[in-house]
Order: C-alpha cells, then structure tokens, then sequence
C-alpha cells in the first residue's frame, strides 16, 4: 500500500464504504464495551460465582461465532444489508435490554444478544465493502482501514464502558442503544440502490452445499487452521499472561497491566500504516510470513523474560503488536482473495470461526499454568507460531499447484 496514493483511493470510496467502516467501528467498540466489565456486573449484581460466570460469557461467545458461520452464507443467499439491518437491530435490543434488566435470566438473555451484533455485522460488511469497491488495491485499502477503526474501537469501547457499567447507572447502557438506532439510520439512508451481492439467490448455495463446497476448498480451510493457531497465540497475551504476573505476584501489577494493553493499542495504531507502506510490493503471503516470524521471536522473548522485569514484558509487547500490525489486516485481505465473489459473506463468517482461538485460549492457557509454568505455555506458543507459518507455507503451496476458479469452489 502507497502511503502518497492515500488520498486518490479514499476519493473513490463511496458512501456505503464508510458507513461500513465507521460501523465496524462502532459495533466493535460496543462490544468491548460490555464484554471486559460483564464480569463484574454479574458478580456484584446478581451473585454469580467465577465458574458460573465464565460460563456464561464463554458459551454466549461460542454460540455467536458458530452463528456468525451460518449467518455469512444467509447473507450471501438473502441480502447483505438485510443481515445488517438485523445486526442493528438486535443491537438496539441487546442493550436496551442491558439497561433494563432487573431479573438474572432477562440480563443473561441480554448478555447472550449483546454478543450476536458483532457476529451479525462483521462478515455481510466486509462482503459488501469490497463490492463497493471495483480496484482491488481500494479495497486492499478498505481492509486495512476496516482493521485500524476496530483497533481504535476496541480501545475505546472499554473506556466508556467503565464509565456506562461500573461508574455509572446500569441504565447507561440505553445510550448505545440509541447510538445504535443512528447506526441503523445511516444504513437505510446510504443503502446501495441496488442489491449489491449482485448475484441471484440461485447462484448462492444452501447451508448444506456451502459446507459441501468449503470442504472440497482445501487451501482455504488451511489458512483458517493457521488462522485459529495466529489467534490462540495472541489471546495468550491477554488471559493467561494477566494469570501468569498475578500468580507470580509481580509488583504494581495493576500499573504493568494497563501499560501492556496501552503499549499493545498505541503500536498498533501508530504502526499500521506505514508498515503497510514499506511492505507495499510485498506479495500476500511474505508479509504473513514476516509477520509470523516476529510472533515467533515475540513469544521467545516472553517465554525467556524475568517475570519479574516490567520492561522485558513492555518491550515483548511491542515486537508482538509489530506482528498483529502486520498480520491481522492482511488476513482479511487474503480471505477476500480466496472467496468467490459471489460467496464473499459465507467466506468471512467461515474466517469467523477462527476466533475459537480466542475462546479456547484461557482454559488451554490456564491449564498449561496450572501443571507447569509461565515459561513452558510461552515455549509451547511458540511452537503453535511456527505450526501456524507451517500452514500458511502449505496453503500457498497448495494454490500454486493447482490455481483456483470460482467454478472449482
């Protein structure tokens, strides 16, 4: 990506293009508004125990990301922006529900809602985002864009929240359901005006066919199991390395925390763009490597650090947001390279079932804490990073050897 180029490509995204974007946005922030504090409300609220309310959150994720799956191909099949008419809407619920619970089952149901708009959005969004957008460099662009707002999204999100959740009244939460509302006001007014899936509904296979077609595709289903490891390693580095510092009783934990997250954001945000720029006549799969490479050297570096050493960890972190500033936009621009254009949206809600990475790594994490050490769980993600540049080395391999057509999938 030609960082000078930036303002010639913005020019041609349309309208739907950044409503798209500043919804994506606005849906992750939203979610990690509620997501990081809903612990605490349960607690303090209504009595839960730890158990109970892990739960809770795991098994409302879980069911999100295996709905998020079929909800990709009924996209594709009905109608994007209707599933994102949907989002909005279950959005409007969820939280106003949030702030009107007074019962444990109506704030669970509630909870469970509050995780469906992020699934519902994601993957019709990023179909019709790249449809909008006829240059495949736009929508390159569009992508790694899309990844930037979400990062700044989900920093922001956990801000309000504390102010909605915990400083606050329960009640606060109503004002993201009118946010919400707003959302679904920009939609239905930037609307394409035509259906931009472009394709008829007989050109889009049932759920049945699509699970048919995904398992003949086998370059993609191996990027998704690199995928998964990518992000089980990364989410190592929000759950279990909080587990590990706290059992190790690391002084001014609290301090070492919020600096590890704010460290994780700000290279993020701040690096992004300009990687993408040194990198622009890189091919997809040299920069995945690159920026698997550096997970790599990421989790040495914490698997060999002091527990003890504050700037060891900070300084860890920075090589590993290098990595995920490589790596996570450059996903999606791979998946959106894969998918046939008329099964984009199935594609990206399939590429969401590799956030059971995510799900599954603090109990995998915990448990390798448990039986052994800090040191051995880094050791072990270590090895899951190679494993994950293994699969992506085959993938490749595999589309080389036998180029793809929409027809073959």
């Amino acid at each position: 990506m030609d960082i000078s180029s930036l303002p010639t490509q913005l020019s041609r995204f349309t309208p739907l293009v950044w409503v798209m974007l500043f919804g994506n946005f606005f849906v992750r922030a939203s979610y990690y508004m509620v997501w990081p504090f809903l612990a605490v409300m349960l607690y303090e609220s209504y009595g839960l125990s730890a158990t109970e309310v892990g739960l809770l959150l795991t098994g409302s994720a879980t069911l999100a990301v295996f709905l998020g799956f079929y909800t990709g191909n009924l996209a594709d099949r009905f109608g994007r922006t209707k599933m994102l008419y949907i989002a909005v809407v279950v959005g409007v619920i969820s939280f106003a529900m949030l702030a009107l619970a007074n019962s444990l089952w109506l704030f669970s149901v509630a909870v469970f809602l509050a995780c469906l708009p992020r699934t519902l959005w994601e993957a019709p969004s990023k179909a019709l985002l790249t449809e909008e957008l006829a240059n495949p460099k736009d929508r390159e662009l569009a992508l790694h864009l899309l990844y930037f707002l979400v990062n700044v999204g989900a920093a922001l999100g956990p801000l309000y929240g504390l102010w909605a959740g915990l400083n606050g009244e329960q009640f606060s939460f109503i004002y993201t359901a009118i946010s919400y509302l707003g959302l679904l006001v920009a939609l239905l007014y930037f609307r394409p005006s035509k259906q931009v899936s472009a394709t008829t509904p007989q050109s889009v296979p049932n759920f049945s066919n699509w699970l048919k077609i995904l398992n003949k595709d086998r370059a993609f289903l191996v990027v998704l199991v690199a995928t998964t490891l990518v992000y089980f390693v990364y989410a190592q580095c929000d759950t279990s390395l909080v587990q590990y510092l706290t059992r190790a009783a690391v002084p001014e934990l609290a301090w070492l925390i919020s600096a590890v997250i704010i460290t994780n954001s700000t290279v993020i945000i701040v690096c992004q763009f300009p990687l993408l720029h040194i990198m622009r006549n890189w091919c997809l799969e040299h920069r995945l490597y690159l920026g698997g490479a550096i997970l790599v050297v990421s989790q040495i570096m914490m698997a060999f650090n002091d527990v003890h050493n504050t700037w060891g960890w900070i300084t860890a972190m920075i090589v590993l947001s290098l990595s995920e500033a490589i790596m996570f936009s450059n996903i999606n621009v791979y998946i959106d390279r894969l998918a046939p254009d008329n099964l984009k949206a199935s594609y990206f809600g399939a590429a969401g079932l590799c956030s059971l990475g995510y799900a599954f790594a603090p109990i995998l994490g915990g448990l390798v804490l448990d039986l052994s050490s800090g040191m051995m769980l880094f050791l072990l993600t270590t090895l899951t990073s190679f494993a994950a540049l293994a699969f992506y080395k085959i993938a490749e391999v595999q589309l080389k050897g036998s180029p793809r057509t929409i027809s073959e999938v």
